[in-house]
């Protein structure tokens, strides 16, 4: 049986291990990470990404910063340090207008496993993913997958400062959704934006959300979202874990 490739999500990474005492214990962090997924994933390749600059969805968010509600100021010199140590020693590669987010997602396939700890990632993406958070193993189907960004463009994505239908949560979008058909759903949730916030209001709110929720998964989501070519999505660089 082929040997499967770990897509690893980098950005975590950083986040997880800048909070350490000193850089060398971040950089020893970053390495124990890395291998322990290989482990986990029994496989001796992997293929790293991590989000340089802003991503579409800045253009996208119309009414709303994307991302605004997170904290702002100037990251410390050791988040830019872990960063470039990732780019350089473990090869992790980048897209201009992609995050990290979308790039396991596009490069996923039945010879890959992602590596992640953004749930948007592990729920919103089909296959067998490994949370490096956890350490837990997440298996979520195709029919799971749609579910759970109809269930996000209900309820939004407080995380990234997605507000959604405003008091609507989890137990609220599960129960609005439980056995619905899955051809149902885009037009209940359309048809719940615009009970909200009107007809115009509410197709803008609905379209303009979506483009904020919905991880992309193709290279024709990549076409249609960005302005990026084919040659600018070929990655070249699947490193031998060693």
């Amino acid at each position: 049986m082929e040997e499967k490739i770990a897509l690893i999500d980098g950005d975590s990474l950083i986040y997880f291990e800048m909070g350490k005492p000193t850089l060398e214990e971040a950089l020893e962090g970053i390495d124990t990470r890395i291998h322990h997924m290989m482990n986990m994933c029994e496989t001796t390749k992997y293929a790293g990404f991590l989000t340089i600059g802003k991503c579409f969805r800045y253009k996208e968010a119309k009414t709303r910063k994307y991302k605004g509600n997170r904290k702002k100021g100037s990251k410390p010199i050791i988040f830019y340090a872990l960063k470039e140590y990732l780019k350089q020693e473990w090869k992790f590669e980048y897209i201009p207008e992609l995050e990290a987010d979308d790039l396991v997602a596009v490069y996923s396939d039945e010879n890959t496993m992602i590596c992640s700890p953004d749930k948007d990632v592990l729920y919103q993406v089909d296959g067998r993913h490994y949370n490096y958070r956890t350490a837990e193993f997440v298996e979520t189907t195709d029919v799971e997958a749609e579910i759970f960004l109809w269930k996000q463009m209900l309820m939004g994505d407080p995380t990234d400062g997605i507000p959604g239908i405003p008091k609507v949560g989890p137990k609220t979008a599960d129960t609005w959704l439980y056995d619905m058909p899955l051809l149902d759903m885009p037009t209940f949730v359309l048809n719940k934006y615009i009970e909200k916030f009107g007809n115009a209001e509410g197709i803008s709110k609905f379209a303009e959300t979506f483009k904020l929720v919905y991880i992309l998964k193709t290279k024709e989501d990549v076409f249609k979202e960005t302005n990026l070519t084919l040659s600018e999505l070929v990655i070249n660089h699947v490193n031998l874990y060693v």
